[in-house]
């Protein structure tokens, strides 16, 4: 079963779009549960996203240096 890890809402009083820093993971890759995949900035702050379960990253679908969107799919884990 495939997951995508997206963008989550950032809060109120944050922009609906982040830059990607670094990604930690490549395609190919396995995660566990939680594990940091992909650091994102904003003009405010910098934060990691976690893997939504743990498999084997399939693709990578937005690249460091990319702005993306809160809800954009920024890369899918196979279960």
């Amino acid at each position: 079963m495939a997951f995508e890890v997206k963008l989550p809402p950032l809060g109120d009083d944050a922009p609906d779009e982040a830059e990607i820093s670094f990604w930690y993971v490549e395609e190919g890759d396995t995660v566990e549960e939680g594990q940091d995949m992909v650091e994102m900035v904003t003009d405010k702050a910098a934060f990691t996203v976690p893997a939504p379960v743990a498999g084997t990253i399939r693709s990578i679908t937005a690249a460091e240096g990319d702005k993306v969107q809160v809800g954009q799919v920024m890369a899918i884990v196979e279960q």
